[in-house]
């Protein structure tokens, strides 16, 4: 095995009785990294990171941490840390004794634990905080300590379940941002769980999108978006607006496609002539005023104004579709008849539909 992976996977099932939470994992995760599990409640990305951690033990297959076969060692013998939703912080300790909790457990001598626990509260900006309690500190404040903690011990591998979900959407972005620039500059390998795409979107090098106890698709966050391989992946990432459309024919790395009378050229995605999906993004749809060109005509059912963006249903031959348009000053009201084509871009066939 090459070190360059600081996390492998080999054919990891993981069953509770006659449920199989994880069935068949086969993934790496390469060292330095920040890779996300993504994937709706329930579809095994929690276990899988506990998996990771130790804190459940594997019914079948492999798990590697670095060059170690770690499968039987519990997570004290793991070289990982983990960051819990909850934060995990004990109450009746100051905000330097959480941090400095793992590291008394080892023996190290009392003023380098001290030392490293400060460096902790520095990198996550909070080295005036050491003497306060938990309960006087903001959720972004507790959960900063909750990463200082997991840093100080400085692990093979940094482990996030769902860190942000208890903070305001604000906060999560920036508490996101950081976590994000902390793992860069240190270069640590982290695997980060969550079921919010747009937060797996901008803090991933890659993404393990999780369905159902099997990974459905892994890629760079762009990859994902652009090329999703089925049905499942190209809704989950992003809305999508999923249609039939028909391959004309194949001309070269493309396909001519027909959507409704409007031909465009997509990547053909190993597929062939005849009946296809397309998953088209919400962004890539465009609404003119009816009968200014040669579109699918298409009725206004729905108008929200959303501050940065106007959102509309429109009702086609294509069925319902979701839109997104950036021209707030004009909206149009329900009732509204327009004319739909497609932007170039946020088009895709579905390989797997």
């Amino acid at each position: 095995m090459s070190n360059s992976f600081a996390v492998e996977f080999k054919n990891v099932t993981k069953a509770f009785g006659e449920v199989q939470a994880v069935r068949d994992l086969n993934f790496s995760i390469q060292t330095g990294q920040l890779v996300t599990l993504l994937g709706p409640s329930g579809c095994g990305k929690t276990t899988t990171l506990r998996l990771i951690a130790g804190l459940e033990m594997v019914t079948e297959g492999q798990v590697y941490i670095g060059d170690n076969d770690v499968t039987k060692l519990p997570a004290t013998e793991r070289d990982v840390s983990m960051v819990f939703q909850s934060y995990a912080l004990f109450p009746h300790m100051t905000v330097m004794q959480n941090v400095s909790y793992g590291l008394t457990m080892s023996s190290l001598p009392k003023p380098e634990v001290h030392e490293k626990a400060q460096t902790g509260l520095e990198l996550v900006g909070l080295s005036g905080y050491g003497d306060r309690l938990p309960s006087e500190l903001s959720g972004g404040q507790q959960q900063r300590v909750a990463v200082a903690r997991a840093l100080v011990l400085e692990p093979e591998v940094l482990l996030f379940d769902e860190p942000l979900s208890n903070l305001d959407a604000k906060l999560r972005r920036r508490v996101r941002e950081e976590i994000r620039e902390l793992q860069q500059e240190l270069g640590l390998t982290t695997v980060y769980v969550t079921h919010d795409q747009e937060e797996a979107l901008a803090v991933s090098d890659r993404i393990i999108v999780m369905n159902e106890a099997v990974i459905a698709q892994e890629g760079a966050p762009r990859q994902l978006y652009e090329e999703p391989v089925n049905l499942f992946v190209s809704d989950f990432i992003g809305d999508a607006n999923l249609v039939k459309s028909t391959i004309l024919d194949i001309d070269g790395s493309h396909a001519n496609v027909d959507i409704r009378g409007i031909r465009i050229q997509l990547p053909h995605r190993g597929l062939t002539p005849g009946e296809s999906m397309v998953a088209i993004r919400p962004q890539s749809i465009l609404l003119k005023q009816s009968g200014t060109e040669d579109g699918i005509p298409g009725t206004i059912l729905k108008a929200s104004y959303l501050g940065d963006h106007l959102e509309y249903t429109v009702e086609c031959a294509l069925g319902e579709l979701f839109v997104i348009d950036n021209q707030i000053q004009t909206q149009q009201p329900p009732g509204t008849n327009v004319s739909i084509t497609f932007r170039p871009y946020g088009v895709s066939l579905i390989p797997e539909s």
